[in-house]
């Protein structure tokens, strides 16, 4: 007979099966979820804070309204294509390619219609573009 008191045994805990588990949740995790980075921008444009323009005699001021009307130099221009452009911007240019063609869109205007000025730039062989905007304070156009 034995008399003895038996030690017992303390019981292990093993975490070697739970870190595994915690590790393919993990990897499930990062694969399925779609990460949105559009929703976090919060900008308006255009503001900028620029030191004060530049006096530029050889411009062409191409200015876009907020429902896509188009002036080139303060003149309208009859519709809105972008053919109807270039070829105002052929004439506004009097064949000089030196030109700097200021963008100035309002704020609420399509990214179209700035993107129609651009093209039409291109086709009226204008390839200097700058874009105006405001200063933060909403002081004047640079």
């Amino acid at each position: 007979m034995n008399f003895r008191k038996q030690r017992m045994e303390e019981p292990e805990i093993n975490l070697i099966p739970f870190i595994d588990v915690l590790l393919v949740v993990l990897i499930f995790l990062m694969l399925s979820t779609t990460y949105s980075k559009f929703t976090e921008l919060q900008i308006t444009l255009p503001v900028a804070n620029a030191d004060k323009a530049r006096d530029r005699p050889r411009e062409i001021i191409v200015s876009v309204a907020g429902d896509g009307r188009y002036t080139v130099n303060r003149k309208p221009v009859d519709g809105r294509s972008v053919e109807l452009l270039a070829s105002e911007l052929v004439a506004a240019a009097a064949g000089s390619n030196e030109m700097v063609v200021i963008v100035s869109a309002d704020a609420t205007a399509a990214h179209q219609s700035v993107v129609n000025v651009m093209d039409a730039a291109r086709r009226a062989n204008l390839p200097r573009l700058a874009f105006a905007t405001q200063t933060s304070t909403g002081g004047e156009a640079r």
